[in-house]
């Protein structure tokens, strides 16, 4: 297996990833309870993805489960991006080991949890920056990933943003997040990818 090749394995946990992330959030979704004259219903425009695993969502084992498994997939992931410099392994490993925490630490029927805002912050803000960490293991900056991997992490510190400022407003909390964390969800899959292109590459040419 190459050196300069991300791990076999990484991309099945990168693919997973996004899949159960956005498989989790619109089951759980559509799980929900109608809109009715004592409450409102689940609006994903509006709601966050920590009210589907919270305590007062119905099926909430269902958010729950995807979030363990997303955390997860980022650990796996973060140990087979071999090509790439130890700290930015290490703080997408940290993002992974947050949405873990955020499974673990779920929103109360009423209110909010100081340690759920605290492990989704760590998870936001890694799963954002880690990219900008990139560098070759060996100490080159490979192109074409180099390229992009900045303006990857501008983008998702941008999304993130908007996420904090929808927060703020109450206006498309549920839109803005499911941006920011979709996009973080599908960027180590692009990474390895772009990481094993010259392999695939090599393989197809014999």
């Amino acid at each position: 297996m190459r050196r300069d090749a991300a791990a076999g394995y990484a991309i099945w946990s990168s693919a997973a990833a996004p899949v159960l992330l956005i498989g989790g959030w619109t089951v759980a979704a559509a799980l929900q309870p109608a809109a009715s004259l004592q409450r409102d219903g689940y609006d994903s425009l509006r709601d966050t993805i920590s009210a589907l695993a919270g305590y007062g969502a119905t099926d909430r084992w269902v958010m729950t489960l995807a979030l363990l498994g997303v955390g997860i997939c980022h650990l796996v992931t973060a140990r087979g991006l071999r090509p790439i410099a130890t700290p930015a392994r290490v703080m997408l490993a940290v993002g992974g080991a947050a949405t873990v925490a955020v499974a673990a630490l779920p929103l109360p029927v009423a209110g909010t949890s100081g340690a759920h805002q605290a492990a989704a912050t760590l998870a936001f803000a890694c799963l954002a920056l880690w990219p900008a960490l990139w560098r070759h293991a060996g100490g080159r900056l490979p192109r074409p990933p180099a390229t992009v991997m900045i303006p990857a992490t501008l983008a998702m510190v941008a999304l993130v943003l908007l996420f904090t400022v929808a927060l703020g407003t109450g206006r498309l909390v549920g839109l803005a997040e499911r941006l920011a964390s979709g996009a973080e969800a599908v960027w180590p899959l692009a990474t390895v990818l772009l990481l094993r292109r010259p392999a695939m590459h090599a393989a197809l040419l014999g």
